[in-house]
């Protein structure tokens, strides 16, 4: 049974979106119309495409298929159909999230040339766990992450590793890094921890004496003299190339981290995946 270009487009919101509310806010339609366009697609295929769940909708495998074939053909034709001033491509805002130190660091000034370009942009600051819940119930696009995710439904790929450095201000570069005052982003010291353990092969057992929950505050602290910390090598080029921290370490191995660029599985709208690009592309030159 044919079915209607708006009932593809609908289920294609729903099916990258991974959730009625936020499909109905991208293609500016009510909620209920958005459920009543994906019950005529199931009537017209005679098949369910999504399982309702309390956190958004689980695409079917027969949904997953679907999308495959339609989302090439869409994409084109909502091109087509455009002004073609260029600023179509962005005509849906992207919803990307990632740790705040990143993403001030780099995603934003990656990505200002986008915005400029007409990119609508809307960014989430937090917490690995947070922004794969954001993911899975579609409230993000797409996210950069300090860890790999393991949810159902998303897809990460690598996209940079992260170099740690351990760094004072000239002042505390001298001091017995097991006696100088420890600066941390949390109380756990979950950087500096690793650090220990890799470098020096030990535990580390004491206290913070200052705790940021902002490793660009524990930048500053460090480079007005509070004590030592260990931050990535990229946070604190500029302050190492200026005189302003010095590392204290220079291991043959220095840790490292990968960090992932996150999306939910299948396809991505248009704007998602120039976005997505961007940071693929300067993932290369981070690392």
């Amino acid at each position: 049974m044919p079915v209607s270009f708006d009932l593809l487009r609908t289920f294609l919101a729903v099916h990258r979106a991974g959730s009625v509310t936020r499909a109905a806010e991208l293609l500016q339609l009510s909620q209920p119309t958005v459920t009543a366009q994906i019950k005529a697609l199931e009537r017209a295929l005679d098949r369910p495409l999504f399982e309702r769940r309390p956190r958004g909708m689980a695409p079917t495998a027969a949904a997953d298929r679907l999308a495959r074939r339609v989302a090439g053909p869409l994409d084109a034709l909502e091109e087509f159909v455009g002004d073609d001033t260029g600023a179509d491509a962005f005509a849906r805002a992207v919803h990307l999230g990632g740790p705040a130190e990143l993403v001030a660091a780099r995603v934003l000034p990656c990505l200002a040339p986008l915005v400029r370009d007409g990119l609508q942009l809307r960014v989430a600051l937090g917490l690995p766990g947070d922004l794969a819940a954001a993911l899975t119930d579609g409230r993000l696009d797409l996210a950069v992450s300090t860890v790999r995710p393991r949810q159902a439904g998303l897809h990460a790929e690598p996209l940079c590793d992260e170099e740690f450095v351990l760094v004072a201000a000239p002042p505390c570069a001298d001091a017995d890094v097991d006696r100088a005052p420890l600066v941390a982003y949390a109380e756990n010291l979950p950087i500096l921890r690793r650090y220990w353990r890799t470098v020096f092969g030990r535990r580390l057992t004491r206290a913070p004496a200052l705790v940021v929950p902002d490793l660009r505050g524990v930048l500053a602290a460090v480079a007005a003299g509070a004590g030592v910390t260990v931050l990535p090598r990229y946070l604190c080029a500029a302050d190492l190339a200026a005189g302003r921290l010095r590392v204290l370490r220079e291991p043959e191995l220095p840790p490292i981290n990968t960090l992932y660029l996150v999306s939910r599985a299948g396809t991505v709208h248009p704007a998602a995946a120039t976005v997505r690009d961007r940071l693929r592309r300067a993932g290369r030159t981070w690392s």
